[in-house]
C-alpha cells in the first residue's frame, strides 16, 4: 500500500523547484531527499536531523569547502 506524504521544500531552493531539498514527515520520523532524484530517500529521527543542522550553522562542516 501506497501512503501519502506531504513533501516541503525549503524557502532557499527558489521557485524553480528543481535540485531542492525536500523533508516530509512519518509518524516519529523525518525523510530526506533531493527533488532531482526523487527515487532516493533518507531518513532520521528528527533530534539526528536538528543535530545535524545545528553543526552546519555552527561551521562545524566549513573545513570540508575549500575557500
Amino acid at each position: 500500500m501506497s501512503e501519502s506524504l506531504k513533501w516541503q521544500k525549503s524557502s532557499y531552493s527558489g521557485a524553480g523547484g528543481e535540485n531542492c531539498v525536500e523533508l516530509a514527515r512519518r509518524a516519529d520520523t523525518t525523510l530526506i531527499r533531493e527533488s532531482d532524484d526523487p527515487r532516493v530517500v533518507l531518513s532520521t529521527a528528527p533530534a539526528h536531523l536538528a543535530g545535524f543542522l545545528a553543526a552546519v550553522k555552527a561551521g562545524q562542516f566549513d573545513h570540508f569547502v575549500g575557500r
